[in-house]
């Protein structure tokens, strides 16, 4: 893996100061509480591991080291561009088309999921803290306009609104708790919520609805939303490092080729597979696999494993997860091993950091698709690691 550059270091340094100087908002009388936090600029952090930004060059008459090294050339493909989401090689024509955060049903009777194996990014978090901690799934799915049936989806909750902001995701989903109106009515918000395909699949209603081929076309065609990247988008979300990254002992890298999560109404477990180099996702004691895509099995090149507290609305089961905040916990995980990280979010739409608890340094990942995980702090400890 290439060395961390100063830009990098020193946006690491920033964000720590920032959240420590957030932090102190919080002490105090209620005067000093409504100071605001002080603002991290996103600009600076865009472009990750393939900044396009130009190499910097030793001025003439500099040392022998400087003078003969040599920036290596970015790779270029005609009519194509790395993808902001997973660093892979996708079709130009998609570099500003905003992606789009489906809400996924998790319950047994909703498997299969149709198309799942097409998102680039999946989220999996506790939907309520009833009915054995059910979770459900929110996917990014940049190129959706190859979406044939994808799903099936469910309603929403206010996490995900904040986590779809990070993206300048325009969220999917049917319907929610009245928790998440003022959410939705946020200026970065943006939603489609019902209307979407009914699939006649012999089951109850609220497992019959997917988005399906033109659904979205039409459902931007009649909303206010454009299909553009916004003055809302924060900027590439993640670093990526354009060459194979093995996390190593100086990194404070550790075995991990199984990881078992604490949820325990499905019992989620991503196996590493040597073969693919990807972690192959299991729930309910089986093969998480996808019917439109030849069985395939949904599987990650990265996973990012948070703690992150939570609070509970209501005697009903509603939450929502703390995601707003700094120096909690959490695991980056890649080729058979992981590291232990600690994440920042400064603010309800700005993107989620990651640092290496070790350097201090911000993570790179690896090219490929992504899992995060939103692990409940009061089960935590109950994370299983082999």
């Amino acid at each position: 893996m290439k060395k961390m550059s100063m830009k990098k270091r020193n946006i690491a340094l920033l964000l720590a100061m920032t959240m420590a100087a957030a932090s102190m908002t919080g002490c105090g009388n209620k005067e000093d509480a409504t100071e605001p936090t002080p603002e991290i600029n996103f600009s600076d952090i865009t472009g990750g591991g393939n900044d396009s930004a130009p190499a910097e060059t030793a001025p003439e008459g500099g040392t022998e080291e400087a003078s003969t090294e040599e920036a290596s050339e970015e790779e270029v493909r005609e009519g194509m561009y790395r993808s902001e989401i997973t660093n892979e090689w996708i079709d130009e024509s998609l570099k500003n088309q905003r992606p789009v955060a489906i809400m996924v049903d998790n319950e047994s009777i909703a498997l299969p999921h149709y198309g799942l194996t097409e998102a680039d990014v999946v989220y999996e978090m506790m939907n309520s803290t009833m009915n054995g901690r059910i979770t459900r799934f929110m996917a990014i799915v940049k190129d959706w306009g190859k979406i044939t049936q994808f799903g099936s989806i469910r309603s929403t909750r206010p996490t995900n609104i904040m986590l779809a902001a990070e993206w300048n995701a325009v969220l999917c989903h049917d319907g929610g708790p009245f928790y998440i109106n003022d959410w939705i009515a946020k200026k970065y918000s943006a939603n489609f919520s019902g209307g979407f395909t009914r699939v006649n699949n012999g089951k109850k209603r609220e497992y019959t609805e997917y988005v399906c081929t033109g659904d979205l076309d039409k459902m931007f065609s009649n909303s206010k939303y454009s299909t553009e990247y916004n003055e809302y988008y924060p900027g590439q979300h993640y670093f990526f490092s354009n060459s194979e990254i093995n996390l190593t002992a100086d990194m404070g890298a550790f075995d991990c080729t199984e990881i078992e999560l604490p949820f325990p109404h499905n019992s989620s477990k991503l196996q590493y597979n040597e073969s693919t180099g990807t972690y192959d996702y299991y729930e309910y004691g089986k093969a998480h696999t996808d019917p439109l895509h030849d069985n395939a099995q949904l599987t990650f090149k990265n996973l990012l494993i948070q703690d992150t507290t939570f609070s509970q609305l209501d005697e009903n089961g509603y939450m929502i997860y703390n995601v707003i905040g700094s120096g909690r916990d959490a695991y980056y995980i890649t080729n058979g091993k992981a590291i232990e990280v600690t994440w920042i979010k400064p603010g309800e739409s700005d993107v989620t950091i990651y640092l290496n608890k070790q350097t201090g340094e911000q993570i790179e990942l690896n090219t490929g698709k992504t899992y995060v995980a939103l692990v409940p702090s009061d089960s935590w400890n109950k994370v299983v690691i082999k």
